[in-house]
């Protein structure tokens, strides 16, 4: 697919020294050629071999806009598959402005948001899945999002889908021509193959839908809630796992009346860390409110810390952990009881007081003193631990996308249905028609089908330029 429009946009962002302007369509090199002036006589832009690079200015007429250094893409060879070219200029808006307006002068439209991946797509330059890993990759904010979004940009698990679905669109046009000799009663597919292949599909569909929730943190960071009563040490943990004063400290009790936030990298993992109002009974109309939010933050939150102070009477724990089981609502959440102030007692203490609460699955203890800092890195791992960073690395890819994981799920749900229908040797047609179920939802991920209504709703996220 080319298209037939010419699009230009900037496509660096914020102040710099250097912005880059993206043109790409048909008439890219006689847009182009029209406002460039190379440096050297006999360089002009139309006689040029691509992927050169090439000095001069940008002109209006008589008046020198910029110099420049303009990169040449001939299709197919480009990001868009279509002739394409970059003009690096000085990262003045004034000038940026300048040349955009001079590209559109000459019949260049301005590109909407994704436009240019989105032609590198249609163009066949890369499937849906990649070009969705384009706009990740460029909002990656740590380790663990660079990772999946340059897994998936690769290929990732695209390929293997892709392998997959082609043989199992093989199967269904061997059983839907079994249809035309019904009355023969003949079989063209391999039975037996087909329950192997689609047992390999099971299987590769469903490790993507399970590494669902590890790409999700990857992707998005962990948002972690410090609850517990007033002044047990929910501010002096935050500014302690922050490593700065962010958080007022006080003697005096409810301090804290808002839910404060800040965000640190652990592992290559970004953990969202929300100090919560104390929690207790108070006559304060504001104090109640924080307090009202705090329960609302236990909601939003993946991991919730207990501060409880480790000197505490052993039956007001247990209490304090029960009424917070109870808020937890969602079974995925985890729960790390933390015995805060654990300087003020022995360590044989601390051991009897951990061994006396019976903690469930999804259920951890640790022992700190966040006034101290000591411990804070024990805690730190134990947030790893419970993210399970280290299971990327046997696994050979890992899912971030919501509409990847609705899409897989329906076609794990179609592939049950073809398993049964082969246990049960259900008539080609009724299987023919799970079959295609499945290969529409597989195709869904890799764009092999799709709609203009997926598609507007994929690229509208991504910033212009891009």
């Amino acid at each position: 697919m080319r298209s037939e429009s010419t699009i230009c946009a900037l496509a660096t962002s914020g102040n710099g020294a250097i912005a880059v302007i993206r043109i790409s369509g048909p008439d890219t090199y006689n847009m182009v050629d029209t406002i460039f002036l190379p440096s050297a006589e006999g360089k002009e832009l139309l006689k040029q071999k691509p992927n050169t690079i090439h000095f001069g200015t940008i002109r209006n007429e008589e008046t020198t806009i910029d110099e420049v250094l303009v990169s040449l893409f001939k299709a197919p060879h480009s990001y868009t598959g279509e002739d394409a070219i970059e003009i690096s200029c000085h990262g003045s808006p004034y000038i940026q402005q300048r040349i955009l307006e001079l590209l559109i002068g000459c019949g260049a439209q301005p590109a909407k948001p994704g436009e240019f991946t989105q032609r590198a797509f249609l163009n066949g330059k890369m499937d849906l899945s990649q070009a969705e890993a384009v706009a990740d990759l460029i909002a990656a904010e740590s380790e663990g999002a660079h990772r999946v979004a340059l897994q998936q940009l690769r290929g990732g698990f695209s390929g293997k889908l892709k392998e997959l679905r082609a043989q199992l669109l093989h199967f269904i046009s061997m059983i839907e021509l079994e249809l035309d000799f019904s009355e023969e009663d003949v079989e063209f597919a391999d039975r037996k193959e087909l329950i192997s292949l689609i047992h390999e599909i099971e299987q590769l569909v469903n490790g993507l839908i399970n590494s669902f929730q590890l790409g999700n943190v990857l992707k998005h960071g962990v948002p972690v809630a410090i609850i517990g009563r007033p002044n047990v040490g929910k501010s002096t943990l935050l500014n302690a796992i922050l490593n700065e004063e962010r958080a007022i400290v006080s003697e005096i009790e409810g301090t804290t009346r808002d839910a404060i936030e800040d965000t640190i990298t652990f592992g290559g993992i970004n953990f969202r860390f929300i100090d919560t109002a104390g929690i207790r009974e108070s006559a304060d109309i504001i104090e109640n409110l924080g307090i009202r939010r705090t329960y609302q933050k236990i909601e939003q939150a993946s991991i919730v810390l207990l501060l409880t102070e480790a000197s505490d009477h052993i039956d007001m724990i247990h209490r304090s952990v029960e009424v917070i089981r109870e808020q937890l609502s969602d079974g995925n959440k985890q729960l790390v009881v933390v015995l805060n102030k654990s300087d003020r007692i022995s360590d044989k203490q601390q051991i009897a007081i951990q061994q006396s609460i019976p903690l469930q699955t999804n259920e951890r203890i640790i022992s700190i003193s966040a006034e101290m800092r000591e411990n804070i890195d024990g805690l730190t791992e134990l947030l790893l631990d419970i993210v399970n960073i280290g299971s990327i690395k046997h696994q050979d890819t890992v899912i971030s996308n919501i509409r990847h994981y609705n899409a897989l799920k329906s076609a794990s749900e179609g592939l049950s249905r073809v398993s049964e229908g082969l246990a049960s040797a259900l008539p080609s047609d009724l299987l023919a028609q799970d079959i295609r179920e499945v290969l529409h939802y597989m195709g869904e991920i890799t764009g092999e089908v799709t709609t203009d209504e997926i598609l507007g709703n994929i690229f509208k996220n991504f910033c212009i330029g891009k």
